[in-house]
This record gives structure tokens, C-alpha cells and sequence, in this order.
């Protein structure tokens, strides 16, 4: 993941209104703040930080420039308006070089399972540790020709070199189970479900009766 330099200004007015006037002056309110430092209240330019957030996601590292000094800052949390879709605030967390953060990472499927499964993501984000300027962009994990009964953990997908799980390992991240019948989807049953009735009102038929 490379890094990113951007240009932001300290704001001095705070509150709804002084946050609608910075957005509608082409910048988004942010906090940068950690390491034991008082928080600082920048405005960031509003294209240039959405399109670093579209090319490189919600982990980006960036250098941000204020007046005539530069801190190294990873973008920990992006708001966006729930309708609108524009960001409306960030926060930023300081870092250092060759520190470690705590940072969730998407995990991405490939492959096909084999035929006549039904293949479901319970996870879809790892929690890591890793170096700062080494944050990768996605874990992959291959399914192809996984067979129905197969569960791939946390524990089990293969991190970058450096980075530490921090999520629990036993986190279930894919199951693969034998895909439902149309006649499963009509009764609304779960596979092995509808197979199982029979069985269980033939059993009943045996039991004998009170006269």
C-alpha cells in the first residue's frame, strides 16, 4: 500500500454549522489524534481524500501536511452521510514508522467449491496487527473444489509476511455445506431436513397405540 501526501488546513470553528461550511468549501472535517498528543482538528480536500479512499479502501496511509510540518497518519474511520453517500467526518490516528497497527483487512474468496455445494462467508473482514506502511489490501482464500463439510477458520487463513491475527482463531470465515434441493426451497427446510421426515413418521407409525 503506498503512501499518500495531502495538503490539510486547522480548523478553529467546531459544531453542525462550522462541519457544513467546511463540506461545502470542498473539504471534510477530520481528527487526527494518538500517541499521547492533544487532538488536532484539520480539513481535508474532499476529491483528493475520497479518491485515495476508492483506490486504496479505509486502511490508506497518508502524510498529512499542516502549515510547514507533516505527520504520518492512518485513516481509522471514514463517516459517510447514510443516504447522500458524501463522507461527512474522518478520524486519524498517528503513526510511526515501523509500528504496528491494529487494522481489520477484507478476505476475498477465489475458486469454485465442487459441484452441488453452497458456499457461505460468515466473516468477511480479519483483525490484524501489522506494520503501518505494509498494510495489505485483501486476504485470499482459495475454495477450489472444497468439498461440502469444509470450515476454514481464522486460524487457518494465510496472513501477509509480518502481519499477526488478532481476531479469535476458532472465528468461523467459510463454510461449505451441501447446497439445498428446489424441493428443500419449497418446504422451506434445511438440507437433510426434508430427507430426515420420513424417517422420523415412519418411527412414529411403529409406536403402539393406548386402547
Amino acid at each position: 500500500m503506498s503512501e499518500v501526501r495531502l495538503a490539510a488546513e486547522p480548523r478553529t470553528e467546531f459544531g453542525k454549522g462550522a462541519a457544513r461550511r467546511t463540506r461545502r468549501d470542498g473539504k471534510i472535517p477530520a481528527v487526527l489524534y494518538g500517541h499521547g498528543s492533544d487532538p488536532k482538528h484539520l480539513a481535508l480536500p474532499a476529491i483528493e481524500f475520497a479518491r485515495v479512499v476508492r483506490e486504496q479502501g479505509q486502511n490508506a496511509v497518508l502524510t498529512i501536511e499542516i502549515n510547514s510540518t507533516s505527520e504520518l497518519a492512518l485513516t481509522k474511520t471514514v463517516t459517510t452521510h447514510p443516504i447522500k453517500n458524501y463522507i461527512e467526518h474522518v478520524d486519524l490516528l498517528l503513526v510511526r514508522q515501523g509500528e504496528k497497527v491494529t487494522v481489520e483487512i477484507p478476505v476475498v474468496i477465489t475458486g469454485e467449491a465442487s459441484p452441488g455445494t453452497l458456499v457461505t462467508q460468515d466473516a468477511s473482514t480479519l483483525q490484524v496487527a501489522v506494520e503501518a506502511l505494509h498494510i495489505p489490501e485483501q486476504f485470499e482464500v482459495s475454495i477450489d473444489g472444497a468439498l461440502a463439510g469444509t470450515q476454514i477458520l481464522a486460524s487457518e487463513v494465510v496472513l501477509a509476511e509480518g502481519a499477526e491475527l488478532v481476531s479469535d482463531p476458532d472465528t468461523l470465515i467459510i463454510a461449505i455445506n451441501v447446497a439445498p434441493t428446489a424441493e428443500d426451497m419449497e418446504a422451506g427446510a434445511e438440507p437433510g431436513e426434508a430427507a430426515a421426515a420420513p424417517a422420523e413418521e415412519e418411527s412414529a407409525g411403529d409406536e403402539p397405540t393406548e386402547g
